[in-house]
């Protein structure tokens, strides 16, 4: 008899392949094992009884039913104890390649030096691990850097990793954490209120506003009276707001510092030993934080 080919499926429902035949019609064991390890036989579902039959086997031959294989779909027996063991298996590799695949994400790196190029940051982060993307955000009109960028890992094993602790870059620590929109409801909302310190009274609210447009949309710009040698700027986006922590800028010729802007309940003493360090000499009573 010539070579032929019968359709095996591990399940009714799955795509079926082509086992090759012997010349003499039959089946090898071996045959069907070599695409589906463990197979110990096959069986059928009847066209005229819908029952399920079992393929008959004689010393590792399987014999067509009947002497015709015809145009059924076969469907590979397993041991039951081998059946249940390799299910297990393939859960526990549907989570593990679940849990690879997901949640590695774009992160923000916060108070990058203003020098810092993409391939710097790129340099730098690859000794952590595989780089998938970096980006330093600029401003469009001048190209200059904002002061943060991102950057995306292969692995989540290294986003933890970078997460986890603060970095050096270019001489000054910078931070690595999920966007506003990706971190978890426990996790706080980053201000988007700096504290602008070292002011001179020449500084009027609406020059404050156009200088640090430069960096972002300013939604808010506070100086409070009578004048205490700092202002409160209100971002749009807290992430350039975090960005421009810890800097020293020049404002009409006069370095002014940059620094959060803790809420009154939180660091009020800090906060007043900030302002005298200013020449501030505290907050008054009506200041708006």
């Amino acid at each position: 008899m010539a070579e032929l080919y019968i359709r095996v499926a591990e399940d009714e429902n799955e795509e079926p392949m082509e086992i090759p035949s012997e010349d003499d019609g039959t089946v090898l064991l071996s045959t069907v094992a070599a695409q589906f390890p463990g197979a110990c036989g096959l069986r059928y579902r009847s066209p005229v009884s819908q029952c399920m039959r079992g393929v008959r086997l004689v010393e590792g031959i399987l014999h067509a039913p009947e002497n015709d294989w015809g145009n059924l779909v076969y469907v590979v027996n397993y041991p039951k104890d081998n059946k249940r063991k390799m299910d297990e298996v393939d859960a526990a590799s549907a989570v593990k390649i679940k849990r690879g695949v997901q949640k590695t994400s774009d992160l923000i790196v916060l108070g990058l030096p203003w020098k810092t190029s993409e391939q710097d940051l790129k340099d730098y982060f690859s000794t952590f691990g595989e780089v998938i993307m970096v980006q330093v955000k600029r401003d469009v009109k001048t190209g200059n850097s904002k002061g943060f960028g991102f950057v995306r890992f292969t692995e989540y094993e290294t986003q933890v990793k970078v997460m986890s602790q603060r970095h050096m870059i270019d001489g000054r620590w910078c931070d690595c954490k999920l966007p506003n929109s990706k971190q978890g409801p426990d996790e706080p909302m980053r201000s988007r209120k700096v504290f602008v310190g070292r002011c001179t009274e020449d500084m009027t609210a609406e020059e404050l506003r156009q200088f640090f447009m430069q960096y972002g949309e300013v939604t808010d710009v506070f100086i409070p009276k009578p004048f205490r040698a700092f202002a409160f700027v209100t971002f749009a986006d807290d992430q350039v707001a975090q960005s421009l922590c810890g800097e020293d800028l020049i404002i009409k010729g006069v370095s002014v510092h940059i620094s959060n802007a803790e809420p009154k309940h939180n660091n009020s003493r800090q906060m007043m030993e900030r302002g005298g360090r200013f020449g501030a000499g505290g907050f008054g009573a009506g200041v708006r934080q």
